[in-house]
């Protein structure tokens, strides 16, 4: 029997909270499930974790780090499940969160992702389940501002309840992310979900965008709750590895040029100038080891405009839809009201 749902997890050095990742995904109460891990070449105990695991899932050790989206593709195209979960190994799960965005996805048929409420997984809390009153906030949706910066709702709020609601958002986190088939195959280009020339990094946002330009809803379900340890963060930039800068400042160029309509860009061209100048400033004077990223921007270059083509000549939503989308304050929209409740 197939499985209704695969779980893809990619490992870089992740032995500090795989344990915890995996023990979450043994407990969840959606029985049919399959597990598949893809490890990047890591120096650390990773295999060795995932080794103690192996009756529950199947590993696939590469010589090389070929990247994020390069090893989720291979997994999920290894299968022909009808949903897909893309979990980091530094997220926890509750025992619910697969069962209940089936459930959800199952209800609406025009939705071809889903996500729930992550909260911020501290280190010194690895392996445990925080019951406090008040946890910080990590993801409750993607969205996008109007100077292209693309963010989580609520991330680094208290949680008080504010995301109580089940309602549409731009996208999902790829921490977390729970991707119906159809809707992947619908959005592929070739064999290729996660656009393998973003490497790393933004690559969900773009994933998003060419949803939404295909017609396809995100669904947010605040009952699936999980944990997510978040290492990249604008504030420590600084302290993060020079090819993670690097990646994240190519694809900031690449996700539009890839997306972006002509009159969306006119309609934002003040802001979205600004903060390419403010970057492009920033890695001159502070980070020139990313100027790296714009002979790759080059070679990614033919690909990104044959994707581009291709999505505008399919694409099922107007850009005054997809524009719709871009705010400075998170945007959501409400579900349909079904038989009048």
């Amino acid at each position: 029997m197939k499985p209704r749902v695969l779980v893809s997890v990619v490992t870089f050095n992740s032995a500090r909270y795989l344990e915890a990742c995996l023990k979450s995904l043994a407990t969840q109460t959606y029985g049919n499930i399959e597990i598949r891990l893809w490890d990047n070449a890591s120096k650390d105990r990773s295999l060795e974790v995932a080794a103690a695991h192996g009756r529950t899932l199947s590993v696939e050790a590469s010589n090389r780090n070929v990247g994020f989206c390069v090893a989720h593709n291979r997994i999920i195209s290894s299968t022909a499940s009808e949903y897909v979960l893309v979990l980091n190994p530094d997220v926890e799960l509750d025992p619910e969160y697969t069962e209940i965005l089936v459930q959800a996805l199952e209800k609406d048929p025009t939705a071809g992702s889903a996500t729930g409420r992550l909260c911020r997984w501290s280190p010194s809390g690895v392996g445990s389940c925080p019951q406090a009153a008040e946890k910080t906030l990590d993801t409750t949706g993607m969205y996008f501002t109007t100077n292209q910066r693309h963010l989580d709702r609520g991330a680094g709020e208290a949680d008080h309840g504010q995301y109580g609601r089940c309602e549409y958002v731009f996208g999902a986190s790829g921490a977390a992310a729970f991707y119906r088939r159809a809707m992947l195959d619908d959005i592929r280009v070739g064999n290729e979900y996660f656009d393998e020339s973003f490497f790393a990094y933004r690559e969900d946002a773009d994933l998003a965008w060419r949803a939404q330009w295909m017609g396809w809803r995100c669904l947010y379900v605040p009952e699936a709750r999980g944990r997510h340890v978040r290492r990249v963060l604008p504030e420590r930039r600084a302290d993060l590895p020079p090819e993670i800068n690097m990646h994240s400042f190519k694809n900031r160029f690449l996700l539009r040029i890839k997306n972006m309509d002509p009159g969306t860009y006119l309609r934002f061209l003040l802001p979205i100038t600004a903060r390419d100048l403010a970057a492009l400033g920033y890695v001159l004077v502070r980070e020139p080891s990313s100027l790296r990223a714009f002979p790759l921007l080059l070679d990614a270059l033919p690909k990104a405009l044959v994707a581009r083509k291709a999505l505008r000549k399919h694409r099922r939503s107007s850009p005054r839809e997809v524009r719709a989308w871009f705010s400075d304050l998170p945007v959501s929209r409400p579900l349909p009201i079904v038989d009048g409740r």
